[in-house]
């Protein structure tokens, strides 16, 4: 290959690279012309690795078609940055651990991915009685208290049509399975900072959830504990939330310090 292929070459995949990093950066859906702004290349480039990006599955449509948002493979990046990073994973899971010792009881990290929500790290309680849910398994947005937390953080917009997709099943009695049902919940929730399942997932499980944000404040995680109510009542679960959110801002820190550095301060 020509020093001039090679370039032309590296030239393109840095500009795609430029592409992914403005809509990660997005606290909505951009359009190219809007991404062009920022990279200023011509007209035909910018909508060529648009496209391209886009059939590869980095970037898709909104709903409505009027600007891009990560895709699945830029959300499968983006989780296993976050979970394979040797340094990252050790001091997530220890801020984890001790939260959970604090506690007496099971807390867990997950992130929104698509309509649900993933388990990435978790620790146990030492107790007997326990729900068993494991890492890399998913639950629904609308029955779990980190699922809702997100959830309450949308637009309305963005939620109506997220909703508007899901299948809202009735896992409990307690459970709300439809959009009207579930707006004042969220609005309380959004209001409050706190997500909570009230036995709404699981029958005699109650759960508690406090955002985990970036440096521009979004959330992009939920950190939770939950509890069966045999042991803890939701209104006791809810005294945790200060502890908690002292341990999501740890984490939040971690991330960040991360995202700035690029890497740890470990030699």
């Amino acid at each position: 290959m020509s020093d001039s292929s090679s370039k032309d070459r590296n030239s393109s995949i840095v500009r795609a690279l430029n592409i992914l990093e403005i809509v990660a950066d997005a606290t909505q859906s951009i359009t190219p012309t809007e991404i062009n702004r920022l990279l200023k290349l011509p007209k035909p480039t910018i909508h060529r690795l648009c496209t391209q990006l886009e059939e590869e599955g980095f970037l898709k449509q909104r709903m409505d078609g009027r600007g891009l948002v990560p895709g699945p493979k830029m959300n499968k990046i983006a989780l296993g940055v976050f979970s394979n990073n040797d340094f990252l994973r050790s001091q997530r899971h220890l801020i984890l651990q001790k939260l959970s010792e604090k506690l007496g009881e099971t807390c867990n990290i997950s992130i929104p991915d698509g309509g649900e929500m993933i388990y990435f790290d978790r620790v146990e309680t030492h107790w007997p009685l326990r729900v068993q849910l494991q890492i890399n398994d998913r639950v629904p947005l609308h029955c779990t208290a980190s699922g809702k937390l997100f959830l309450s953080e949308l637009s309305s917009i963005k939620r109506s049509r997220l909703l508007a997709k899901l299948s809202l099943e009735k896992y409990t009695e307690n459970t709300l399975t439809s959009p009207e049902e579930l707006k004042p919940a969220l609005k309380q929730i959004r209001k409050d900072g706190i997500g909570i399942d009230n036995e709404e997932f699981l029958q005699g499980m109650i759960a508690v959830s406090v955002p985990v944000r970036d440096a521009e404040g979004r959330m992009y995680a939920g950190l939770a504990m939950h509890a069966p109510t045999a042991r803890l009542s939701l209104e006791d679960a809810l005294k945790n939330v200060p502890v908690m959110r002292e341990a999501a801002d740890e984490l939040s820190s971690l991330m960040n310090d991360l995202s700035d550095d690029g890497s740890s301060d470990e030699e």
